[in-house]
């Protein structure tokens, strides 16, 4: 079903002729048949096709298998018994991403990891065919061979709710996710409990808004509930901004309706007639896919006027943002969706009370959507048994940085950082020594090794100048300069100023130019005060929470690697060799064989020496391109 998969003979084979659904009974009756359709598929392919496998060409896996199935593949089998005619899926992301592309055969239970298009073939033949795993394709660690996804090490610590069915669906069938329960939260709340029983459930649930402030979801959607005004809105955070940060762009790829099944009961209990998703224009499949399901929600009566026969009228409308950080602050997104600059205002009025056109609104972030229906569907005291007890549930994080395992992972909220990088993650690559992991994106901060036992929640995080933010995971080993990615961090949220007020504008600024002169080799010991000071007053000043959060990164780094900063003013040392101004090239004479190379390419005659004798390089002159060393064929030029 649905309007976006009609040209996809995959998709639209066996589909339900069920459509247009107007009361209870033909949803449940649709998810019957949809789960005994489900369960009857002898064998499923589910090639990953989220953003980061489809650039890595699982479009091109996923057509080859289609081909294949259909009989046009030149793959010759000899075997005896049936051959099951396999369903070929585009799955979501399957969060693995350091080995995708990834593909999953069910109910075989075989991951297969970093597949080719070259692979296609041999798993038709040998997996399809003859239920065979081929080996070279499993996931492989420590000399041990894992066949399903959730023996891995990176999954079997996780714990997947939000993610469910991310990897095990159809990301573009409606009827796939109606099958495995979706909708069924929404049919809970529209015929078997009151409205204020449900909004009760929300509050007592604790579940906090995931778009990194933490606020109480339940609080929020009665506040909107009891406002006077009866036109109400119901607006989405897809504005997903955060460097390395990718946790909605994968629900809203891989299971945009349990996102919208979310959205659609917050419209209900609070009385919302519209609803609005911001997304950012940088994520095109997720708006895809989005638009896709939307217009099959719409075709089976989910959306739109009369929901399943009640008088629940609900639309929904896509809107792009246009790249702006600070638009994934409340205010400036509901003025961008408004068609005016994303600009924060002064609050009071807050969004509850004059949002969305000046009118009550709940805005949350996809994450916090996605978590609504497990709570109507099994209770508060389930969803309270997860995480901690100020920050019940669990939470999606994007693990980058210097580690091992890279990807997305969910675990409970409360779990260590230790558990997150060494047990998920794999460790450090190279077997590096941990140093530090930014966390919350550019307006979070850094935690060191002393904190890596401590529980990651909303709460217990604010103890060491950071925040949760929306779940970005940086980690950083010993070959990272402290002061340089204070400086990074500090010039994005500087060029993402919107220059509104005077702390953010100005002090952003002030403090980027301080950290430039010091990683330049000119900073004084005074910088160092000055860069506090200007700090605080930025965090007490500022309109908005960017600007407030903003200075978050260097207050951490100042606390937990000063001895960094006062290296690079004294000693003019960047001992990570970072810092293009104070790094010092020399020549190893033991090495060197006088080829003469590096002088041929140094660009500003820095380097001399005889023939085939040991070269020198002329600090004085040197200019740190490094042009010298990247030309050394014997590698006898480095950097003290």
């Amino acid at each position: 079903s649905g309007s976006g998969s009609r040209a996809d003979p995959q998709t639209a084979r066996g589909r339900c002729r069920v459509m247009f659904l107007h009361n209870r009974e033909e949803l449940q009756n649709l998810r019957k048949e949809a789960e005994k359709r489900l369960h009857a598929a002898k064998l499923r392919v589910l090639v990953c096709a989220g953003t980061g496998c489809i650039a890595s060409g699982s479009k091109e896996i996923y057509d080859k298998m289609v081909e294949l199935s259909e009989g046009n593949g030149q793959v010759s089998v000899e075997f005896e018994g049936e051959v099951p005619h396999p369903e070929i899926r585009k799955s979501g992301c399957h969060g693995f991403c350091e080995m995708g592309p990834l593909m999953r055969i069910e109910p075989l239970g075989i991951l297969y990891i970093k597949v080719k298009v070259e692979d296609c073939e041999e798993i038709y033949e040998k997996t399809i065919c003859q239920g065979q795993p081929i080996e070279r394709l499993l996931y492989h660690k420590d000399g041990q061979v894992y066949q399903s996804e959730e023996s891995i090490p990176f999954y079997a610590g996780q714990m997947r709710l939000v993610l469910k069915n991310c990897g095990h669906i159809d990301a573009e069938n409606i009827e796939e996710y109606i099958a495995v329960g979706g909708y069924s939260a929404l049919e809970k709340v529209l015929f078997d409990i009151d409205k204020d029983t449900a909004l009760d459930m929300m509050e007592e649930s604790g579940l906090r808004g995931r778009g990194g402030g933490g606020f109480p979801a339940g609080r929020k959607w009665k506040q909107v509930a009891r406002q006077k005004e009866t036109q109400r809105y119901v607006v989405c955070n897809g504005d997903e901004g955060d460097p390395g940060a990718f946790m909605d762009r994968s629900i809203m790829e891989g299971d945009p309706h349990k996102m919208l099944e979310g959205m659609l009961i917050g419209s209900y209990l609070t009385g919302a007639q519209n609803a609005y998703i911001y997304v950012r224009a940088e994520y095109p499949l997720a708006v895809e896919r989005l638009q896709k399901a939307i217009t099959q929600a719409e075709e089976h009566g989910l959306i739109g006027d009369n929901v399943l026969g009640t008088d629940f009228c609900i639309h929904f409308h896509i809107n792009r943002g246009a790249g702006a950080f600070v638009c994934g602050e409340g205010s400036a997104l509901t003025a961008s969706i408004e068609g005016k600059r994303g600009m924060p205002r002064v609050k009071p009025p807050r969004t509850v009370e004059q949002g969305l056109f000046a009118k009550p609104t709940v805005l949350n972030n996809v994450e916090t959507y996605a978590n609504v229906p497990m709570i109507i569907t099994n209770g508060v005291e389930w969803y309270r048994s997860i995480g901690t007890e100020g920050s019940p549930g669990t939470k999606a994080f994007a693990l980058t940085g210097n580690v091992n395992n890279t990807g997305l992972i969910e675990v409970p909220m409360g779990t260590t950082l230790r558990t997150i990088i060494y047990d998920i993650g794999g460790g450090l690559k190279g077997g590096g020594k941990f140093k530090g992991v930014q966390i919350g994106g550019p307006s979070g901060g850094c935690l060191v090794e002393e904190n890596l036992d401590v529980p990651l929640d909303f709460d217990q995080v604010k103890k060491y100048n950071a925040i949760i933010g929306s779940g970005g995971l940086v980690v950083m080993d010993e070959s990272t300069c402290m002061v340089d990615v204070a400086k990074f961090f500090m010039g994005f949220t500087q060029r993402e100023s919107c220059g509104k007020c005077g702390p953010c504008r100005i002090g952003t600024k002030r403090m980027l130019e301080l950290l430039e002169k010091i990683t330049d080799g000119k900073g004084e010991m005074e910088d160092l005060d000055k860069l506090e000071e200007t700090a605080k007053f930025i965090q007490a000043r500022s309109l908005c929470g960017l600007g407030k959060s903003a200075p978050l990164p260097v207050l951490s780094t100042l606390k937990n690697f000063r001895d960094e900063y006062i290296e690079h003013i004294v000693e003019g040392k960047c001992r990570a060799h970072v810092c293009e101004a104070m790094k010092v090239y020399e020549i190893d004479p033991e090495k060197c064989k006088g080829c003469t190379k590096c002088a041929r390419n140094c660009p500003v005659g820095a380097i001399a020496g005889e023939k085939k004798q040991p070269h020198k390089i002329d600090p004085s002159k040197c200019i740190k391109c490094g042009s010298c060393m990247d030309n050394c064929p014997f590698g006898a030029i480095g950097v003290k």
